[in-house]
């Protein structure tokens, strides 16, 4: 094999920190290389992001908590709970974090209909449907991003969803990936995660499988 044969073979698999380029995930077929998918939700799938935010935002703001756009983005994969722990805890501000959890979800939900399909991220999973095992791993609640798959027409395209619910560690640490792996019964070698947040390829990293950035403007 040439040298540039050898340097074509790298650029079509992932990074020494395991990252597959979006480039490559978009345009290659993934059973070549992988047994299973996870895919993450909230700005993987969707677009929820944005309205994520609006309701952190209104939330925060009636109990008194500060949580800047960036920092939001920061703590993507984060349970909910955990983040109003966090931030309470850092500006000292006392508050039920189980009822602002509660407020929280609730005004997402009322936004989930306005939830969209992020389609260069679906249109992987749906060139791949019912050829490789599919599953999706998420920090949010599992009834809210099931309501998210089911408003964006995909809920029947992966019979594994991990939530929040389901594991006693989240993102960073790898439980929830590893437990999406275990769900489909493929090695978690044989996995390729596709997230939007570092605290989520931290996670895949921590787990031992390859990921994707699906940021468009990464």
């Amino acid at each position: 094999m040439s040298q540039s044969d050898n340097n074509t073979a790298s650029l079509l698999g992932p990074d020494e920190s395991g990252q597959l380029h979006l480039d490559i995930a978009i345009a290659h077929d993934l059973t070549e290389r992988y047994e299973g998918l996870i895919f993450d939700c909230d700005g993987t799938l969707t677009n929820s992001m944005p309205l994520h935010y609006l309701a952190w935002h209104e939330t925060m703001t009636r109990h008194g908590i500060d949580f800047p756009e960036p920092r939001f983005y920061a703590m993507g994969g984060m349970p909910s709970e955990k983040i109003i722990a966090v931030l309470s805890s850092e500006q000292g501000v006392t508050v039920d974090v189980d009822l602002a959890t509660e407020e929280k979800e609730a005004n997402f939900i009322a936004r989930i209909p306005n939830v969209e399909r992020l389609a260069h991220v679906t249109d992987i999973a749906e060139r791949h449907l019912n050829r490789i095992a599919m599953s999706v791993a998420s920090g949010g609640m599992r009834d809210i991003v099931a309501d998210q798959l089911r408003t964006i027409g995909v809920a029947d395209w992966f019979p594994v969803l991990v939530g929040s619910e389901d594991t006693e560690l989240h993102k960073p640490e790898p439980d929830v990936f590893l437990c999406a792996a275990e769900r489909m019964g493929v090695d978690p070698k044989r996995c390729l995660v596709f997230e939007d947040s570092p605290l989520g390829f931290e996670a895949a990293k921590r787990a031992g499988m390859d990921w994707v950035d699906v940021r468009l403007n990464a």
